[in-house]
């Protein structure tokens, strides 16, 4: 099952992360590879990116679905594709390292069903710790930068 784990400390309050995290608006337009997004209520939007499949660019749309949040430290989602049969989960997760040190942890997981399942899985294997590691940097950037 492909994966990604990603951990940065950044130099922020946890609170302020919380802030940020709190709003999907906020997050969703760092993803790689992102051309749009729709909120659809408080808990889930599609989310539409391009992502390259070996060769290949491919438009992928998700439903993003929140399962919690937990103040301040960790937001819990899963993902089911639209266009494509994929299914998934993740979260972020925010530890206060000192008083106006934050570490933050993002976490994704991402497998691919059907007729072409393994082939679409082998390339996340190596696609998808890049992609992880390219949303939590960004996120981190966008906080320390101050929104």
């Amino acid at each position: 099952m492909p994966e990604s784990k990603h951990e940065v400390i950044i130099d922020v309050p946890i609170e302020k992360v919380w802030d940020f995290v709190k709003e999907m608006d906020n997050w969703a337009p760092l993803l790689p590879g992102y051309i749009n997004h729709e909120k659809l209520n408080e808990n889930q939007s599609s989310w539409t990116f391009r992502e390259t499949v070996g060769v290949l660019k491919k438009k992928l749309s998700l439903l993003v679905t929140i399962k919690e949040w937990i103040e301040p430290s960790r937001v819990l989602f899963e993902l089911d594709g639209i266009n494509e049969n994929l299914k998934g989960n993740g979260y972020f997760h925010a530890e206060t390292v000192q008083i106006n040190k934050t570490k933050m942890t993002g976490f994704l997981e991402l497998t691919a069903e059907g007729a072409l399942a393994t082939v679409m899985n082998a390339v996340m294997k190596s696609s998808l710790p890049k992609s992880g590691q390219k949303l939590t940097t960004a996120i981190a950037e966008e906080l320390e930068r101050g929104m």
